[in-house]
Order: structure tokens, then C-alpha cells, then sequence
């Protein structure tokens, strides 16, 4: 069938899904404006950048020179995080996921979900890749998770893509997807399932993906926190070749710390 056993290298008996790309290729290019990650965290990170420059000037000027090497650590220390986490919402993702896609060798017949697919920057790259098959994306529309976050918005940036004719866009709880079992050959998620606050709840969208993909589908999901969570649920759920690693540098949301994390799961054939 369409999906993961077409799209894996021969080596995923072994345990390998799908090997990234080397360098990021153009189809991390796009047209669309995709807005801001958790823009009330990168005004955050801002703000005190500010606030710690300006003391840091003060207390230099008035000679006080050990509180105003620290003042002056602290704005280095924000405007770096400010910096990071600017880089990665406005074009480090793009190109991460672009790895992550072409890695998966679409033959381009695939049925995608895209869970939490926010203004489209995964769903519409996903669609770059497929010809006859057709990528759908699922969000609640929150603005707090990402700025001027709207379906409308969603479906402009898939007609500037030039992908509208592959893409749909549905407002629907990941916990509750309105789609029968066994559907898609691929579900995707970015920075998305963390957003749900429980763990309960968190494990239930896992499971809600899980159970519209098809038989030997995979699971694509990064995030910047709970990825034990999910693989633990994808493990209960009966998932295959199971990998979660540390994505790089592109993918921080400020520091190493805030490093997202990719796990893919497979379910088993039929």
C-alpha cells in the first residue's frame, strides 16, 4: 500500500524508518506566511533582552561594574534565546521538516493527516510532495499557540503554495477525529499534542492518530515536550519500530534545552 513500507529504506526491518536528508533541499522554500510559534514567549524573550540592556547601560555608566557584568550576561544570555527561537519559527522549521519529509520517500499517492496543522507550514510541505494524494489538516485555531492562527488562513497559504487542490483543512479536536479507522498512510504533528494539558488527554490524540492510520502507516510527530508520553502510548497501542531522537540546532526554541524532539512510529501491516 501507499505510505511507510513504500516509502522506508530497505533497512527499516532493522529498525530504521526513514533516513533525513543531509542538507535542506527546496521544497523547505515557501510562500505562505506562516506567522509565530508561541509569539507571547518570543515577546517574552525580547522584553527582557530589553529590560536587561538598559540596565546593564545604566549601572556600567554609574561604574558599578560586577552588577553590571551580570546585568550585560543576562541580556546576551535573552537576546541569544530572542534570537534562536526567531530563527527556528521563521525558517528553522521549514527546513527541519523538510529533512524529516524527504526522508520518508513519499511516492506522492499518500493520504495525510496533518494533527494541530496551525497555518499550514507541515501541511502545505507535505503537499509540495504529493501528486494524487491529498494532505488534510486538523486545528482548533488557537491564537495563543500561534499568531493569527485561522483556518481561512490555512487554506490561503495552500492556494499561494499552489497545493489547494491537495489540501484540506478541518476544525476538529485531535482528541476526537472526525475520520473513520484506518484512513490516512501518514500522520504528521508539529508542535502540537504538547499544547493539550493533560497527560491523559495527550495520550488520547496519540491514540486518535494512531487509529485512523492505516495498517503499516506511519506517525511523525515533533515536539518540544511529552515525547516519552507518546511513545509510551504508541508502545501500548501496539506501534513498531519506535525511534525518538533530539533534533538539531534549526529546531531550538531559544536554547538547547528547548530542543524538539522527533518520534515516528509504525503501525503494523495487516
Amino acid at each position: 500500500m501507499a505510505g511507510a513500507p513504500q516509502n522506508a529504506r530497505p533497512d527499516r526491518g532493522a529498525g530504521r524508518l526513514y533516513e533525513p536528508a543531509r542538507c535542506p533541499t527546496m521544497s523547505a522554500m515557501h510562500r505562505g506566511d506562516y506567522g509565530y510559534d508561541a509569539p507571547f514567549a518570543l515577546l517574552m524573550f525580547g522584553f527582557l533582552a530589553v529590560v536587561f540592556a538598559v540596565l546593564a547601560v545604566v549601572l556600567w555608566s554609574n561604574g558599578q561594574r560586577r552588577p553590571a557584568a551580570q546585568m550585560t550576561i543576562y541580556f546576551v544570555f535573552f537576546l541569544a534565546n530572542a534570537t534562536s527561537f526567531l530563527y527556528t519559527t521563521r525558517r528553522g522549521k521549514f527546513e527541519e521538516w523538510s529533512r524529516i519529509l524527504e526522508g520518508l520517500r513519499l511516492s506522492g499517492n499518500e493520504h495525510v493527516l496533518d494533527m494541530g496543522c496551525g497555518r499550514g507550514a507541515v501541511l502545505t510541505a507535505v503537499a509540495r510532495q504529493l501528486t494524487t494524494g491529498r494532505a488534510v489538516g486538523v486545528d482548533i485555531w488557537s491564537t495563543q499557540d500561534q499568531s493569527g492562527n485561522r483556518s481561512a488562513v490555512t487554506v490561503g497559504n495552500a492556494s499561494s503554495e499552489g497545493v489547494a487542490d491537495r489540501v484540506a483543512v478541518v476544525t476538529a479536536d485531535m482528541r476526537a477525529l472526525p475520520f473513520t479507522s484506518a484512513t490516512f498512510d501518514l500522520a504528521v504533528s508539529s508542535l502540537a499534542i504538547h499544547n493539550i494539558r493533560s497527560s491523559a488527554d495527550r495520550r488520547q490524540a496519540v491514540a486518535e492518530g494512531f487509529r485512523v492510520l492505516k495498517p503499516g502507516g506511519l506517525m511523525v510527530i515533533a515536539d518540544i515536550r511529552a515525547t516519552r508520553t507518546y511513545e509510551q502510548a504508541l508502545r501500548r497501542l501496539g506501534a513498531t519500530n519506535i525511534q525518538r531522537r533530539r533534533l538539531g540546532w534549526r529546531f531550538w526554541w531559544g536554547n538547547p534545552i528547548a530542543a524538539t524532539k522527533l518520534l515516528t512510529a509504525a503501525k503494523a501491516p495487516a
